[in-house]
């Protein structure tokens, strides 16, 4: 499979190609049609998988690709079930050691998943809305 893009830049993953039209799909509708193949060209540089992952959306990729591992996704349930959480409190009620939970938070933060946040006076770590929504779209 390949990726090709059209003149507006839009990128589609071709499925069938023919003398004068190619099949087509929409990589995040899953759409289908018939382009002209002289309105057509390669999108090199632009893996299929990663253009057919599009279909997922962006907030869920991430938790997706950052939470590797069912431990690190629930820490992202429990933040998003209990709100924001101090870093004493994580350490202290879930059988995570100190370099697993500054590993994890690091990982979080970088994706934009979490953000640090003052909880009762304790340094401590809360979702953002991408975080949120990514976790909202899984539990659904």
């Amino acid at each position: 499979m390949r990726t090709v893009r059209d003149a507006d830049g839009h990128t589609y993953l071709l499925v069938k190609e023919s003398t004068e039209s190619s099949l087509v799909r929409d990589p995040e509708t899953g759409a289908e049609t018939h382009l002209p193949n002289d309105e057509l060209e390669s999108a090199g540089g632009t893996d299929p998988l990663e253009a057919a992952a599009r279909a997922v959306p962006e907030p869920t990729r991430r938790v997706l690709t950052v939470a590797r591992t069912e431990r690190a996704l629930g820490l992202l349930c429990e933040l998003r079930e209990r709100g924001p959480l101090p870093v004493r409190t994580v350490l202290a009620e879930y059988d995570l050691c100190e370099s697993d939970v500054h590993g994890l938070f690091t990982e979080f933060r970088a994706a934009g998943l979490v953000a640090e946040a003052d909880v009762y006076g304790e340094r401590g770590y809360e979702l953002t809305d991408a975080g949120a929504a990514g976790v909202d779209a899984l539990r659904d």
